[in-house]
C-alpha cells in the first residue's frame, strides 16, 4: 500500500505538471495527451508536453508568422500552416537555445544544447503529435514526415569492469581514496550506499525502481524483493547472498531511524529522513564513479544497470534471461547492454578462420578456410 501511495503522489505530481504546461499551449495538445493516456505512463507523457512547449514557444517567438497569436487560441488550422522549412528552422534552433525558470520566462537563465539523440527525441514528439492529428482529420497531412531524423551513431556503453566495481564498493564501504568532506557525509551513509550500489550491480534495476523500493517490499528469507517496472507493473526479483548481507545491514540501521511522516516504510533514506530523491542516487553513484573510474565520468545508475547487463550474459550466454530480469519487451533493447559481446564473436571468428597453405593451416584447425567453402555469391 505504501509503494502504490508513493508511486500515486509521483503520478499527480507529473499530471499537474502536464496540466500547467498546456494550459499555455493550443487545445490541440491536450487532446493528443488525453489520447495516448490509456497506452502511457505519466513520465512519457510529461516529456512529450515539455517536448511540445519548446516547439510552440519555437515558433511563437522564432518565426514571425506565428508571432501575432496567443498559442492558446491556436486552431487546427493554425496547426496546419507549420511547414517544412519551420521544422527545418526547429532542428537548427534546437542546438543552442535559452530556457527561463522563472514563471514569468522574461529572462533567459540558461542555454540548452542538444545533441543529434536529443534533437530526434523531440522531432520524433512532434512528428507523434501531427500524426494524432493527420489520422483525426485536423491537418490535412502530416509535414513532420518531410524532415528526415538525424541518423543516431551508435557508441561504445560505458560500464564498469571488475575491478572497477570492487574499488566502487571498497569505497562506499571505507571511503577509501575521497576528499575529508565527502568522508564525513560517507561515515553517515555508508551503509546505505554500499547496500544501494549492491543492489544495482546485483539486480540491474532502474534508478526510479530503486527509490521506490520500501521495507515492505523486502522478504530477506527468500533474497527476494518487489519491484515496481516502468508502466507500473510489479515483479519479484532475486538478489544473490552478497547483496542480501549488505542489505541485512542496511535494514539493520535503518529501522532505528525515525523518519519524517509520509517516509515509514521507504527503504532508502535521504539524511534528511525522507525517501531518496533520484537525483539524489544519481549523484551518489556520480561521486563514488569519479574516483573508482576516472576515466568513465558518465557512469550512471543506468551502467550500473549495463554493467549488470553484460555480466549476467557473460555468465549465461542467455539473452532472454537478461531481458526478463531487466524488465525489456524486446530482446533488441536488451543488445545495447553487452555491446562489446560483438567484439568477442568477431575475435572468434578471426581464431577460426584459416587462410590456405599458412603455418596457421594446420590439420588440427577447423576445416574453415577459404577453399575448402563452396561458391557463393558476396552480398
Amino acid at each position: 500500500m505504501a509503494d502504490s501511495a508513493y508511486r500515486e503522489q509521483i503520478d499527480a505530481k507529473r499530471i499537474l505538471q502536464i496540466r500547467s504546461i498546456t494550459r499555455e499551449l493550443p487545445q490541440a495538445c491536450s487532446d493528443f495527451l488525453r489520447s495516448i493516456a490509456v497506452t502511457t505512463g505519466t513520465f512519457t507523457r510529461l516529456a512529450y508536453a515539455i517536448d511540445l512547449r519548446t516547439f510552440f514557444h519555437f515558433l511563437q517567438t522564432e518565426r514571425v508568422a506565428f508571432s501575432d497569436k496567443n498559442l492558446t487560441l491556436w486552431s487546427d488550422e493554425d496547426l496546419s500552416r507549420v511547414s517544412q522549412s519551420d521544422l527545418t528552422a526547429y532542428i537548427e534552433y534546437l542546438t543552442y537555445y535559452f530556457k527561463s525558470d522563472d514563471e514569468s520566462g522574461e529572462q533567459p537563465v540558461k542555454a540548452l544544447v542538444n545533441h543529434d539523440l536529443a534533437i530526434k527525441r523531440k522531432l520524433c514528439s512532434i512528428r507523434s503529435f501531427y500524426d494524432f492529428l493527420f489520422k483525426n482529420h485536423r491537418v490535412p497531412s502530416n509535414v513532420t514526415l518531410l524532415v528526415p531524423l538525424p541518423k543516431i551513431h551508435e557508441k561504445p556503453i560505458l560500464r564498469l569492469n571488475r575491478d572497477e566495481m570492487i574499488k566502487m564498493l571498497n569505497q562506499a564501504e571505507t571511503g577509501e581514496g575521497m576528499t575529508d568532506g565527502q568522508k564525513r557525509f560517507q561515515k553517515l551513509t555508508a551503509k546505505r550506499d554500499y547496500a544501494m550500489l549492491s543492489l544495482f550491480l546485483g539486480t540491474g534495476i532502474r534508478v526510479s525502481e530503486c527509490v521506490g523500493i520500501n521495507l515492505s517490499d523486502i522478504n530477506m528469507e527468500e533474497n527476494a524483493f518487489l519491484v515496481t517496472r516502468k508502466g507500473g507493473n510489479q515483479v519479484v526479483l532475486y538478489f544473490p547472498a552478497e547483496v542480501a548481507t549488505a542489505l541485512g545491514e542496511y535494514i539493520e540501521e535503518r529501522t532505528k531511524i525515525d523518519t519524517l511522516p509520509g517516509h515509514e516504510d521507504a527503504l532508502f533514506l535521504s539524511l534528511q529522513k525522507r525517501r531518496i530523491t533520484q537525483r539524489a542516487v544519481q549523484n551518489l553513484v556520480k561521486k563514488y564513479a569519479a574516483v573508482a573510474a576516472p576515466l568513465k565520468p558518465k557512469i550512471s545508475p543506468h551502467k550500473l544497470r549495463s554493467t549488470f547487463a553484460t555480466n549476467l550474459y557473460n555468465a549465461t550466454g542467455d539473452i532472454y534471461l537478461v531481458a526478463d530480469v531487466l524488465g525489456h519487451s524486446s530482446v533488441d533493447t536488451t543488445r545495447k547492454h553487452y555491446a562489446d559481446m560483438t567484439d568477442a564473436r568477431r575475435r572468434m571468428a578471426a581464431e577460426y578462420v584459416r587462410l590456405p597453405g599458412t603455418e596457421a593451416d594446420t590439420d588440427d584447425s577447423p576445416d574453415m578456410s577459404f577453399a575448402n567453402q563452396p561458391d557463393k555469391p558476396v552480398t
